[in-house]
């Protein structure tokens, strides 16, 4: 994996700057800066705060393909699903599924 590159994609994606990763983070911009300009790898300590600066966690950043931002909705769906038995959950998606089929037949939000 590309780590520079991802960290490129993740910036531009969000339309910031190194400056404003810098303050996300809680890094200097020196810092990052200098990942850049030096094309090196970030430490794991450094990673793990730009990551934090981004909302998502490590497994996240290399994991391939979208990422999916934990908000703190989903974050709250998913502790309400966890002790969920599985026909308790399959009960859940046809619910959702069906919100979801109702949505596209009836162009409702």
């Amino acid at each position: 994996m590309d780590t520079l590159g991802k960290l490129r994609k993740l910036i531009q994606s969000r339309g910031w700057s190194e400056y404003r990763l810098a303050q996300e983070c809680g890094l200097n911009v020196s810092t990052i800066a200098n990942i850049y300009r030096r094309n090196t790898m970030p430490t794991i300590a450094t990673l793990e705060a730009i990551c934090a600066g981004f909302g998502i966690t490590l497994a996240q950043f290399f994991a391939e393909g979208d990422l999916v931002e934990v908000t703190p909705a989903l974050e709250q769906l998913l502790d309400a699903w966890t002790p969920l038995t599985p026909e308790q959950k399959n009960v859940v998606l046809l619910v959702a599924e069906s919100y979801h089929a109702d949505k596209l037949v009836n162009n409702k939000p």
